[in-house]
């Protein structure tokens, strides 16, 4: 469909492309010396001492996962608030997913006092999500970790660029997991990365992202090691030279792409707040820098959201949900019901949330079109 104003867009130049043709015209394309200087530069900006590039971001979840030691038997409290990847990481460790209830309607993000609850003897990590890229409570949700000694895995796929008390949302835990799938703020089409500053759990998630092997094909071309060993049972999470590359030029373009971000999302709430205070603005008074990476609204009570969605359709404006909560899903409800845990505030936000679009070059003038197109329903 040819969209008004889509939800999401590329913030690419013709640098992307440029580094794209260095990489080829270098004849090296797996997993090297591109990839090497991103990830370098990835711990610089979010001031961690180690940073992994991998192919996904649920590889990464998967990955952080396993080097904390999940495994059949073992408890991780997270949102239902979420991308399905999230809990799904979980559960490919042999782990269960349990699922504790947001803050309120007004801060989407995991309750401390709801994790608190949620803990039993079989708990052994808490995964938070940072929403919308605000910053989850993280001071309070490490304190609970540390007095009931869990893992803290930060899901910080909607967050690069993002910080809470000027420390970067990502190295909060124990591990932090970015994003860089095509609609995020820096993308690489796939792709993800790891942060830690544990030299353990780095070594861990090195190993396990190639095979499990303890050199790499980039090591023997330049005579670092003539063969290797297979010390663990791992997976094929490798990223490319190309997608490296585009992520270099991205990473340059975080902090210009969030203020702009930033900036249309001031123009939201302000049109929002002044022309349909009916609307919900979640975040309003959020603490921290946020990489404003959705633009999430709450519909009244009792309005019909699949037909407002399909109304903005009908003027061009593309929208969507974030997110259907995990436990309603088929592979989740039965699991759920089996041992549920009360999310009230969670049921109720996703029955009302819509998302807006939102991307650095969307215009003022698309702004207002969204609001007015809000403002012709009603």
């Amino acid at each position: 469909m040819d969209w008004r104003v889509p939800l999401a867009d590329l913030y690419f130049g013709p640098e992307e492309e440029a580094a794209v043709s260095a990489v080829i015209r270098s004849g090296w394309l797996s997993m090297g010396g591109v990839t090497q200087a991103f990830e370098a530069e990835f711990a610089e900006f979010v001031n961690a001492k180690h940073a992994l590039a991998v192919t996904n971001a649920t590889a990464a979840l998967h990955l952080a996962c396993l080097a904390c030691g999940l495994g059949p038997g073992d408890e991780v409290i997270l949102p239902s608030l979420t991308f399905v990847a999230s809990a799904n990481a979980v559960r490919y460790t042999g782990a269960t997913p349990v699922f504790a209830d947001i803050e309120s309607q007004d801060v989407l993000n995991i309750s401390p006092a709801a994790i608190e609850a949620a803990i039993t003897e079989r708990t052994r990590a808490v995964m938070v999500v940072h929403y919308a890229g605000y910053a989850c409570k993280m001071p309070a949700i490490n304190q609970v970790a540390k007095a009931h000694h869990l893992a803290v895995i930060e899901d910080a796929a909607h967050a690069v660029g993002a910080s809470l008390e000027a420390r970067s949302l990502g190295t909060w835990g124990d591990i932090g997991c970015f994003s860089f799938f095509a609609n995020k703020n820096m993308t690489t089409a796939e792709g993800g990365m790891l942060v830690t500053d544990d030299d353990e759990l780095a070594e861990k998630m090195r190993i396990l992202r190639s095979h499990g092997m303890t050199a790499l094909t980039w090591d023997r071309h330049h005579g670092h090691a003539s063969t290797y060993d297979v010390v663990d049972l791992g997976y094929n999470y490798r990223i490319d030279e190309l997608r490296a590359a585009i992520g270099r030029v991205q990473l340059q373009k975080v902090h210009e792409g969030n203020r702009r971000r930033e900036e249309r999302v001031a123009l939201y709430r302000r049109l929002l707040s002044e022309q349909a205070p009916q609307i919900t603005l979640p975040f309003t008074h959020a603490p921290g820098q946020s990489s404003y990476h959705l633009m999430p609204i709450l519909l009244p009570n009792g309005a019909d959201k699949f037909a407002f969605m399909a109304s903005m359709k009908a003027r061009g404006i593309q929208t969507s949900w974030h997110y259907p909560p995990v436990h309603t899903f088929e592979a989740y409800r039965q699991a759920y019901q089996s041992n549920p845990t009360p999310l009230p505030m969670t049921e109720a936000s996703a029955a009302r949330e819509v998302t807006l679009p939102l991307y650095p070059t969307m215009t003022e003038e698309q702004v207002n079109w969204v609001v007015k197109a809000i403002l012709a329903q009603g």
